[in-house]
């Protein structure tokens, strides 16, 4: 990624990866200062809105519904928490992250290193036993009282731009996990790390039509959730 040579962002709507029509040209190299990634300029939102309609208020799944996600959901997680503890995966990551928001090497593995352990914890059965829900006994015959730990359905998560890996993959990771399908909108300057880490968990099984990513100004994210606040259930 270098001047005359720069690498290419792309939003992710309905399961493909979109080539935009427009890129910002205020994203700079942090040490050089010249351009070096052409990332998305999104102003016309209405696609990744039509999209919120296309996950009800009970979620892509749920303790009683294609709970089969549940163990989809572990297996894309055993895979990627392979993948990211080869060295020269690790050190891909890292790398990019040191890219775009210049941290000691310590700090930019860390990201790396926690996202690993994290995927590492819900592999297997463990994304299906974090919706574990609970049942307690009534007071007469025939009776008792049951809950269950269910999705919110469409929500969005905003994430910054000081840990461009560890706090956008966790927050979407668990919001995937309970069956939400979440609108992602990561700092466009260092947006590009978390779209690697999507490809990197697409190439592990998920589907890539449980989330969109859009990549925009903070003012068009501002505007697309003021206008569709009955549609978007929570706000990360």
């Amino acid at each position: 990624m270098k001047e005359g040579d720069p690498g290419r962002v792309q939003d992710l709507v309905n399961g493909e990866w979109q080539e935009a029509s427009q890129f910002r040209k205020d994203i700079r190299d942090p040490l050089s200062g010249e351009h070096f990634l052409d990332i998305p300029d999104t102003k016309d939102f209405t696609a990744f809105v039509n999209n919120l309609d296309a996950c009800p208020k009970s979620g892509l799944h749920n303790p009683l519904r294609n709970v089969e996600r549940y163990l989809l959901l572990g297996e894309v997680c055993t895979k990627a928490s392979k993948l990211l503890g080869e060295e020269k995966v690790e050190e891909f990551f890292w790398r990019l992250i040191q890219r775009v928001m210049p941290k000691s090497r310590k700090q930019c593995l860390g990201e790396v290193i926690v996202t690993r352990k994290f995927l590492e914890n819900f592999s297997g059965d463990n994304v299906r036993f974090l919706a574990r829900s609970f049942s307690n006994p009534g007071d007469h015959l025939g009776q008792e009282s049951s809950g269950y730990r269910w999705p919110f359905g469409a929500v969005s998560v905003i994430a910054p731009f000081n840990f461009p890996l560890e706090i956008p993959a966790l927050q979407v990771l668990g919001s995937l996990f309970m069956g939400n399908r979440p609108l992602v909108k990561v700092a466009s300057t260092v947006s590009v790390v978390f779209e690697q880490f999507v490809r990197l968990l697409i190439h592990c099984g998920l589907p890539s039509t449980d989330l969109d990513i859009i990549n925009c100004r903070g003012e068009v994210m501002g505007q697309l959730i003021e206008q569709n606040k009955d549609k978007l259930r929570l706000v990360q």
